[in-house]
């Protein structure tokens, strides 16, 4: 395979930009949790919350920042690098961190109500199941990596950046569908999930394996970096869903039934972070 350089890094700005959105993020998300610590002394916000979407943010700075971004510009291995930190790991912290329940115990009442009818949509449902989500996130690596949509994209600066924003959207939506504590009105039982993210484990599996074996790969590198990449995507794939399938067991709660003496009907009672 032929090299085609990539295009430069874009300078300053494309280090303090992001910088900028992640220390916003973070300091939004710790503004948020003093509140609800004030709100509500004795509930408060587990601390344990609040460090694992610190953990995302600083896995997503890891990936964005220099020098993970600089290496990334001119060698596909640390594309790849890129892609587990921004897309796998990452997600998996910021959704432990639970934001949308932060939200729900800061928001006004209305605001709150607001904001349960958007998830209990049928659109956020849909968007929500594990399904989509696996679709959105490993579905689209064979489409990336076999066609020329990789080279295509990368080419531009604006398509490298669009490639961060999906994986990193598309790693949150499925760690949200799989192991997310956060409310997922039809979301499917636990079972179900562990399948979904089998079949995640298995594309991930297959995807890098043909990248290794150069079959239908599309990536215009060097061999050694795109079987380098392979081999980043096989093991570190791994041990992110590995954390995921523990962090589905962590988070996972079975639903309580009491009786209702007063209408002769069934309370489930959901778990709550």
């Amino acid at each position: 395979m032929t090299h085609h350089p990539p295009h430069e890094s874009g300078g300053v700005a494309a280090v303090v930009l992001p910088a900028l959105v992640l220390l916003v993020c973070a300091g939004g998300y710790l503004l948020l949790a003093r509140r609800a610590r004030r709100r509500n002394p004795v509930r408060s916000w587990s601390p344990w919350r609040t460090a694992a979407f610190c953990a995302g943010v600083a896995l997503s700075a890891a990936a964005l920042l220099p020098p993970v971004a600089s290496f990334a510009h001119h060698d596909f291995r640390g594309h790849m690098a890129q892609h587990m930190l921004i897309g796998m790991y990452a997600p998996l912290a910021l959704v432990l961190g639970a934001p949308v329940t932060l939200l729900l115990r800061t928001l006004p009442a209305s605001g709150a109500r607001r904001l349960t009818a958007v998830l209990h949509s049928g659109p956020a449902r849909l968007l929500a199941h594990p399904a989509v989500a696996l679709l959105l996130s490993t579905g689209s690596l064979p489409v990336l990596y076999f066609t020329p949509l990789y080279d295509t994209a990368m080419a531009q600066p604006a398509g490298h950046w669009l490639l961060h924003a999906h994986f990193l959207l598309a790693g949150c939506l499925f760690a949200h569908a799989v192991a997310g504590p956060d409310p997922a009105p039809g979301r499917p039982g636990v079972r179900a999930r562990l399948v979904f993210l089998g079949c995640a484990i298995a594309v991930h599996a297959v995807v890098a394996q043909l990248m290794y074996g150069g079959f239908w790969v599309r990536v215009h590198a060097p061999v050694t970096e795109v079987q380098g990449g392979a081999e980043i995507m096989y093991y570190g794939g791994d041990v992110a869903e590995l954390l995921l399938a523990g962090a589905l067991v962590a988070t996972w709660r079975p639903a309580r039934r009491s009786a209702d003496s007063s209408h002769g009907h069934n309370i489930h009672v959901l778990y709550s972070p």
